[in-house]
């Protein structure tokens, strides 16, 4: 990395360094993930597709390398007390997780509508979990406590440069596997995934176009960067449980500035990607980890000149903790 580089990079909350510093220290801890592809799927979009199957990631999903990053870079006089976090879902099981490897306690705060299956996995890694209501404001309360009465370490799902570090080892690892990929199309939320993978991705080739996936009913990212400022949503409504919160003051500088573009797709679009992931890939995805595909198959994407040239496609595939009985409900109205 040049030293001009290295200067700006410092404006973000990591950089390649930090990404791969993370990539070393959890190397020995995290899966090295396969790049699936498919001969049909790249027939029905047109492009050569491979997706990182983040779905196989020990705890299911990407979470576990920012978590794992962030647990194992703890001093010990830090980490004696253990950590604590807000999450709906994988973020909480995925600390939880690296918790137990340390043999450090994790205190997780969980909003009483979290998916039964991503709550299972909390309690299955030893978690110790507390409930809270399902707004923001009564998660980061209810966190506040936990933190006051225990002086544990904070360790937030998304707007920390660790758990940003540690999500950017996904680019270092899909771009050895698929050099020849263009274009990288990342779900997004609260947009510590993307932020890791776009720094990652930019750092090693900054031709490569890093494009967003976002639900219609939680477009707060999209609308964010039209109106070059964070906004957020008084609600949000999707099938996506894993793509509802909004970005944070770590995340935002980050997608402002290097994600290229934010494609959005309905709930209808999600679903049928999933059914696409597991009818043809045979891969169990949730539907936050389908929108990759739903994006790379819509109109929106197919019928924009601007993308015309993205014809090796990276698709990460999110996580694949999914609460079957609410799938199928989905599936078949």
């Amino acid at each position: 990395m040049e030293a001009n580089d290295r200067a700006s990079s410092k404006k973000y909350a990591a950089d390649i360094s930090s990404i791969r510093e993370a990539q070393e220290r959890t190397s020995s801890l995290v899966h090295r993930t396969p790049v699936l592809s498919s001969q049909i799927l790249n027939s029905i979009s047109g492009r050569k597709l491979h997706f990182k199957c983040e779905c196989f990631q020990k705890g299911g999903a990407f979470k576990f390398r920012g978590a794992c990053n962030a647990v194992f870079s703890l001093a010990d006089d830090q980490a004696t007390k253990g950590v604590v976090t807000h999450s709906s879902g994988n973020h909480a099981a995925a600390l939880s997780l690296a918790a137990k490897l340390r043999g450090i306690p994790a205190y997780v705060v969980v909003p009483k509508n979290a998916p039964k299956c991503k709550v299972e996995n909390v309690i299955r890694y030893g978690g110790q979990i507390f409930w809270s209501e399902v707004t923001i404001q009564s998660r980061e309360e209810m966190a506040t406590k936990v933190l006051q009465d225990t002086g544990a370490v904070l360790i937030h799902p998304f707007n920390d440069g660790r758990i940003i570090s540690g999500q950017g080892t996904i680019s270092l690892e899909l771009l050895e596997q698929a050099p020849q990929i263009d274009t990288i199309i990342v779900p997004i939320s609260g947009g510590g995934l993307i932020s890791g993978v776009a720094l990652a991705a930019k750092s090693i080739n900054p031709a490569i176009r890093i494009l967003a996936a976002e639900p219609k009913g939680a477009d707060d990212a999209a609308r964010s960067k039209a109106a070059d400022r964070i906004v957020t949503l008084p609600e949000t409504k999707t099938i996506a449980d894993g793509l509802r919160a909004f970005l944070g003051s770590l995340t935002w500088p980050v997608v402002r500035d290097l994600v290229d573009d934010i494609i959005l797709v309905s709930d209808k679009e999600i679903i049928d990607a999933t059914k696409l992931c597991y009818e043809i890939l045979k891969v169990a995805v949730e539907p936050s980890g389908a929108i990759g595909l739903a994006a790379v198959l819509s109109d929106c994407f197919k019928k924009n000149p601007a993308w015309k040239n993205c014809n090796n496609v990276g698709i990460i595939i999110s996580g694949g903790n999914v609460d079957l009985g609410v799938l199928w409900d989905a599936l078949n109205k």
